[in-house]
């Protein structure tokens, strides 16, 4: 009897290879949603947002840096590389990229204040200005002091409004030329016409006046 006993083939293929893997999906913790969220609210709601390499500097010196940023409303933001860049990869600051690599920080302001940041920054050395996106215009370093010396939006808007209301002027100045200089004209032409005409009727007096004596004088 255990001789004819029934004995079962064995698999072909094992059964670890058959059964699928089941990976187990890694749930994403509240602090990186936080800072993901926090990540978005930065972008959304800054018209400057510069990117700086950090260097090592004692902590007195980051809040002195602080301090002086926050009196412009200029705030200092850190962001894990992991958080910003899968951010940047989907937005439309993607060519922002190549900027985050390694140790790198913010600044951002709902105001553009350039010359404000670059003032402070020329004290702290071991922050070194990689580029910013000021209005929806991505800069490199160059271009962000370039940016800076260009005048306020308030004087250049009363630069233009001098230049529309010269031109107005001077528009409305030959509009009126030729009337006014056709009226002196005829004013000038009336005054001589009113001139001959007085001198025309002084000498016929005049004549006049000849004669009658001569007219006497032929009577005797």
């Amino acid at each position: 009897m255990a001789v004819t006993e029934y004995i079962a083939p064995k698999p072909a293929i094992p059964e670890k290879c058959v059964t699928p893997y089941i990976r187990a999906i890694k749930e994403e913790n509240g602090y990186a949603k936080l800072l993901r969220r926090q990540v978005t609210e930065t972008f959304r709601d800054s018209k400057m947002i510069a990117v700086c390499q950090h260097n090592f500097m004692p902590s007195e010196e980051m809040l002195l840096m602080k301090h002086r940023l926050r009196k412009h409303n200029i705030h200092v933001k850190f962001f894990p590389n992991e958080i910003v860049r899968p951010y940047l990869s989907v937005s439309k600051y993607k060519n922002l990229l190549p900027l985050f690599v390694g140790c790198s920080l913010m600044l951002v302001s709902p105001e553009i204040k350039a010359k404000e940041m670059l003032r402070i920054l020329k004290n702290v050395p071991q922050i070194s200005l990689l580029g910013a996106c000021i209005d929806n215009t991505i800069l490199s370093n160059q271009g962000v002091i370039n940016y800076s010396k260009l005048p306020a939006m308030e004087i250049i808007q009363g630069q233009v409004v001098g230049t529309l209301s010269l031109l107005a002027s001077q528009t409305c100045a030959l509009l009126h030329h030729s009337p006014v200089h056709l009226t002196a004209l005829l004013d000038q032409y009336i005054k001589e016409q009113s001139g001959g005409d007085g001198e025309t009727d002084g000498k016929a007096g005049e004549g006049q006046a000849d004669l009658g004596p001569a007219q006497s004088s032929v009577g005797l």
